[in-house]
């Protein structure tokens, strides 16, 4: 980690726009280090630019590439498309006059780190939930009783279609965000409000697939989902109608059981500390929380 070095750009930097989608991700991709399920759910291009407003994410280029931006408990970070192990001390100490860490690696990444010259934390509100497909394809065992049991009654009472999501079906889609805003009390702007309505309105351009389930031709429901690696499936949205008990557990299942590529993993995302959150997750019993870390240099 010797040698001059390069200045680095304004930490303003440009917003994220879509022509930036593939050198983002082969970069992200390339770095993370994780092949398989331990991907973690912010290392691709789509969820960065869904939730560019929350965050305040913006793009600086040059020779140290990264995304400047905020944590939902409002620490400044650096998302860096380059390999910090590999990069000047002097250059990192440059970027955290402006932010507070290096954030979110993978226990991939910080694997690669000198201990003498990083530190590193994570906070349990930033953890990815992961579960096997298997959890949902019969829902079996004591610990997920519950979830086959609302399956089971759903289906006995209503015959649930699903259609292959395109934007085609976006107001259809709308509706059931609209009624599951109202449920929760939302008003527009909340929530994941802007995120879902965009992702719902560019799906393909996104990368995002899934389904609208319907019932007597009525929508009652949709997930869109990003395959993050082969077989790994990040959860990005699923919403369904509160009238509709046992929508949620059907969604998965079917997703699981009818997508037409392999499916081995589901990636639900964070729970951003929130209890109701972290207790609808944990109930679906996932076999690993992916911890995200926050890297610092050490002082001296």
């Amino acid at each position: 980690m010797n040698g001059p070095a390069a200045p680095v750009q304004a930490a303003h930097g440009d917003p994220l726009v879509p022509a930036l989608a593939a050198g983002i991700d082969a970069a992200l991709r390339r770095l993370s280090a994780d092949p398989g399920e331990t991907c973690l759910s912010e290392h691709a291009f789509a969820n960065l630019y869904l939730f560019r407003q929350a965050h305040a994410y913006r793009y600086v280029g040059g020779d140290y590439p990264h995304i400047s931006g905020v944590t939902y408990d409002g620490a400044r970070h650096v998302l860096p498309l380059f390999a910090l192990e590999t990069t000047p001390v002097d250059v990192l100490r440059a970027l955290l006059c402006e932010h507070a860490c290096f954030y979110p690696l993978s226990t991939a990444q910080v694997a690669r780190l000198d201990p003498a010259i990083f530190t590193w934390t994570a906070s349990r509100a930033d953890a990815d939930y992961l579960y096997p497909a298997a959890n949902f394809t019969a829902y079996r065992g004591t610990t997920l009783a519950k979830k086959r049991n609302l399956m089971k009654q759903l289906l006995a009472t209503h015959a649930v279609t699903a259609r292959a999501y395109h934007p085609g079906l976006a107001d259809q889609a709308l509706a059931v965000h609209e009624g599951w805003m109202q449920a929760k009390h939302k008003a527009h702007g909340e929530a994941d409000d802007t995120p879902c309505v965009e992702a719902l309105q560019h799906a393909e351009r996104l990368g995002l697939e899934g389904f609208l389930y319907e019932i007597a031709g009525q929508p009652v429901g949709f997930v869109l989902a990003q395959e993050i690696r082969p077989t790994v499936f990040a959860m990005r949205f699923a919403k369904g109608l509160a009238a509709c008990k046992g929508i949620y557990q059907y969604m998965f299942h079917h997703f699981c059981t009818a997508y037409p590529r392999p499916v081995a993993w589901l990636n639900f995302e964070q729970d951003m500390g929130l209890d109701n959150f972290r207790q609808t997750k944990l109930s679906y019993a996932p076999s690993a929380l992916l911890p995200k870390f926050r890297v610092r240099l050490r002082v001296g």
